[in-house]
């Protein structure tokens, strides 16, 4: 979404008492646009049909000279769109940009830029080069103003393309037209807030030249109120809209401007930035330097300005398909093409297939789930066809690396082999779950290390199945097999390495690898000592050696939201109800101990009709929680199934702390940022065109809150929208919690009746996939005091949260032995290993995400050289380290992202 809908006149200054009246005429820069959502309130063939027309009129202005220039909304998606119909007409865009008439990009496509991670993000602008019709025909702004608000990290990730300007919008600060905008790390950018774009200013219609001049009047004197000095920036265009003859328009308004004493010019972005920053240094020299703005872009700033905050929550699993399609490619597909097959030309294809089709879920109406129903469907195809492509090429790098995966031949009657990843760049070790076929009948007995030490493990089995493998070299073959389920603790596994383990196998399972049930326990072991019990209303009570208690971990709390799939909106008389607990059973075993809470929430069935409460008459939504405490890790894991009858209402996880703070702190793509503690929803907007402030904000997995000893911190890839609720607001009574989004159900694209948001952000379409009926299960973990008393710790544990170790059998006959990683890091977090773009080596992405100062030690093949390279794999200009038989080691600067080339050639 992009442009609201407001639902009548907006309200304006008095031009009279605004219009500029000094000397010089300022100059307004009026660039000619379009805004091109490829999926809103129509699905995508729908709007790419139009988007075809678009393309053709424009390239006919260009061409006869009605307009000098265009620019195509920041995106090359656009010429992938436009040529799967019209080639020809693909290749008259190109010749225009080649021409510099039409620009493109700097993005692939417009992505969602909170919601998505770093890596997303920079393959976003890698595939947007090689779209590129020519070189230097991507534009060089930081073009990105209609995003919900924008993450703390986007200036680092502009600068390390080589971009230092930056045109944003929602979520920028009030009344602050120019600014400096700085990262964590350091990384600044020339910031300008375009202010609520004016579509309409120069727009032909029937309303006549006296009513044209009047809104121009009316755009240029908000302009000399933000900004009396100018330039100016006037984007002629907007969503779905196809300008025409800008230049005959502005020449009509020429008169008009010139009596409020500013000068219109067809212009282009490059030109506005430099003139805006030429202007910006001579205030500066002048003793009027812009003003710096650190961190994040989240606050609603005016009429119209919304960054709508419920779109982090709504349709959930989209969010969680995008989360694990990421992980999939960013961590385990590209790693192991790089590591094993980094010169196979038909794989580095198929995982640029995948980025392609993950790309294509990433802009905002489609990632923040705020389209018509038939647009999401199309994007829950897509993340299946990411996973289908992500899990080949691990496979085929796996067999490359002598990994053969495949279940073909005889299933294993004997033995069978374990060959156990670690994604990380250092030794680790830690919970693993994994599948095996066996011959029927044949049962794991023992599983044992390389060096014959037993490894603890669980067993479940799943019942006899046909197991059917095929393959270019396999024929196709269907066996009678038994499948397995094993959760074992895995011994520690050098990094980006593996180890095999053997499991033996048996007539029967062996008695101490299958899980004891109590079917009537209530409590379980606490990580570090204590105790867990269930409470009645299925939340957990920790009660610590030393006789502390802190009751209401995992809390649920259901609240109605009459809201849409942009805003969270509370009845006026609204009911928050959390389950009642039905039964209690713990299953412990070798690696284990679990506690299943079986739940119901006596829900409403929605909304009242008139939408000012919950309904009177109400569904019972069954509810299974299952608590895994895993021996000797300190962390609590979540997994929450319901099955949703319910509609309009909103389902929370709360995670309280024994001593709270003024701030919580969220994950970002590269670093951890602190936020205040808001209440979760600010005084509601009595002006219309309003959007009450929101204490949610996006995160990429980590909510912390409480401070030392006393923190408290949820970890969950996939549940954005995390908030802390001070004491006064909290579920269970403590000083402070974290709560975390599981779900939220809403019926309505946009609605113009919420108190939240007092106009409608959007087309008021009905979508009742938007409810999300049906089953739903999330996953969590849950980790308090010494775990994560650091913000080092907080990231590792998150992380390994995140890319847990994985387990494959192999293939019966294959034959495998533990192998150390080519490359191992100790110090630093991997962010990305894949293949260099230019196809010269690896490349190797390190982070430091915390205040903390640290160091990198790599350990890289020998006689490689390691050069240090930005964000878009060009040097630095900083040495070259070639690589000895010892370590090389690396400073990281607080929030620092280091980024390595590994190859035989600088």
């Amino acid at each position: 979404m992009s442009a609201t809908i407001p639902s009548g006149p907006a309200p304006a200054s008095d031009p009279e008492a605004t219009a500029p009246r000094t000397g010089t005429a300022p100059e307004c820069h009026v660039v000619t646009h379009v805004h091109w959502d490829r999926e809103w309130y129509r699905p995508f063939e729908a709007f790419r049909a139009r988007l075809v027309e678009l393309a053709s009129r424009v390239c006919a202005e260009l061409d006869d000279g009605r307009m000098t220039s265009f620019h195509l909304d920041g995106q090359t998606i656009v010429l992938a769109d436009v040529e799967a119909l019209r080639p020809d007409l693909a290749e008259r865009l190109r010749e225009h940009a080649r021409a510099g008439r039409l620009t493109l990009g700097p993005w692939h496509v417009l992505a969602d830029n909170q919601l998505v991670s770093g890596e997303n993000l920079i393959r976003n602008l890698l595939t947007a080069r090689r779209w590129a019709p020519g070189a230097g025909t991507l534009a060089g702004v930081g073009y990105s103003p209609d995003a919900f608000g924008h993450p703390a990290d986007l200036p680092r990730l502009l600068r390390g393309f080589g971009m230092d300007t930056a045109l944003v919008w929602r979520g920028a600060p009030d009344g602050v037209a120019r600014f400096r905008w700085r990262s964590p790390d350091g990384s600044e950018v020339f910031a300008v807030n375009q202010g609520y774009h004016g579509a309409e200013v120069l727009w032909a219609d029937d309303s006549g030249a006296s009513t044209a001049a009047e809104r121009l009047k009316a755009f240029l004197a908000t302009e000399h109120a933000r900004l009396p000095e100018g330039p100016w920036l006037l984007m002629n265009g907007g969503d779905h809209l196809a300008p025409t003859r800008p230049g005959e328009r502005i020449r009509e308004a020429a008169d008009g401007a010139a009596a409020t004493g500013a000068a219109l010019r067809e212009s282009t972005l490059e030109e506005f930035f430099g003139a805006a920053r030429e202007a910006a240094d001579a205030r500066a020299a002048h003793g009027e330097p812009l003003p710096v703005v650190e961190g994040e872009l989240r606050e609603p700033a005016g009429y119209l300005t919304f960054i709508l905050p419920g779109t982090l929550s709504a349709r959930t699993y989209l969010k969680q398909a995008n989360a694990s399609a990421q992980n999939l490619l960013e961590r385990w597909a590209e790693p192991a093409l790089a590591l094993h097959a980094p010169g196979d030309p038909i794989l580095r294809a198929d995982l640029d297939h995948a980025w392609e089709l993950l790309l294509r879920n990433a802009p905002h109406d489609s990632l923040c789930g705020c389209s018509v129903d038939e647009v999401h469907r199309e994007n829950a195809v897509r993340y299946e066809r990411v996973h289908q492509l992500g899990e080949h090429v691990v496979s085929r790098a796996l067999l490359a690396a002598g990994l053969d995966v495949r279940a073909y031949g005889d299933p294993a009657v004997d033995h069978t082999d374990l060959a156990v990843l670690n994604p990380h760049p250092d030794s680790a070790g830690g919970p693993v779950e994994a599948e095996i076929l066996t011959a029927p009948g044949r049962h794991p007995v023992a599983i044992t290390a390389p060096d014959g030490t037993p490894v603890p493990f669980e067993t479940e089995t799943l019942g006899i199945e046909t197991a059917f493998e095929a393959d270019l070299d396999l024929l196709p073959d269907s066996r009678p097999a038994l499948r397995h389920r094993l959760f074992l603790t895995a011994p520690y596994v050098s990094g980006l390495g593996r180890t095999v383990l053997r499991v033996h196998l048996g007539d029967a399972p062996a008695g101490d690898a299958t899980a004891r049930t109590d079917d009537r326990a209530t409590t379980i072991p606490a990580p570090g000592g204590g105790q867990l019990s269930a409470a009645d209303d299925a939340s957990l009570t920790l009660t610590r050696a030393d006789g502390t208690v802190l009751p209401g971990l995992g809390l649920l709390t259901d609240g109605g939201d009459s809201g849409d799939t942009y805003n969270y909106d509370p009845p006026l008389n609204d009911t928050v109800i959390t389950p009642r607990l039905v039964a209690s059973r713990s299953r412990t075993s070798a690696v284990r101990t679990v506690l299943e809470l079986d739940a119901v929430l006596d829900l409403p069935v929605g909304i009242a009709p008139d939408r000012k409460s919950r309904s009177d008459r109400s569904t019972a939504v069954p509810v299974r929680i299952e608590v895994a405490q895993w021996h000797g890790d300190p962390l609590l894991r979540w997994h929450i199934w319901l099955d949703n009858t319910a509609r309009d209402h909103r389902l929370r996880f709360h995670a309280p702390t024994a001593r709270g703070a003024d701030t919580w702190t969220g994950d970002g793509q590269w670093s951890l940022i602190e936020r205040p503690v808001r209440p979760d929803l600010g005084p509601l907007p009595t002006e219309r065109g309003h959007e009450a402030v929101c204490g949610s904000a996006p995160v990429q997995g980590i909510g912390a809150v409480g401070t030392g000893t006393d923190r408290t911190a949820i970890i969950a890839p996939g549940l954005p929208e995390m908030r802390a609720l001070a004491a006064t607001e909290t579920a269970t009574g403590a000083d402070q919690e974290i709560v975390v989004t599981l779900l939220r159900s809403v019926g309505w694209l946009s609605r113009f009746d919420l108190r939240s948001r007092t106009t409608g952000a959007g087309p008021m379409l009905e979508t009742p996939e938007a409810q999300c009926q049906g089953p739903q299960s999330f996953d969590l973990a849950l980790a308090l005091g010494e775990a994560v008393a650091t913000d080092t710790g907080l990231a590792r544990r998150a992380a390994a949260v995140r890319t847990p170790l994985r387990a494959w059998q192999l293939r019966p006959g294959t034959t495998a032995e533990p192998a150390p990683g080519a490359i191992r890091v100790d110090g630093a977090l991997l962010a990305a290993l894949k293949p260099a773009e230019n196809g010269d080596g690896l490349v190797l992405r390190l982070t430091n995400p915390t205040p903390e100062t640290g160091e990198a030690r790599v350990h890289a093949p020998a006689d490689t050289l390691l050069t240090p390279v930005r964000l878009d794999e060009e040097p630095t200009g900083q040495n070259a380290v070639r690589q000895g038989v010892a370590q090389s080691v690396w400073p990281l600067a607080p929030f620092t992202t280091l980024t390595l080339r590994i190859g035989e050639r600088p």
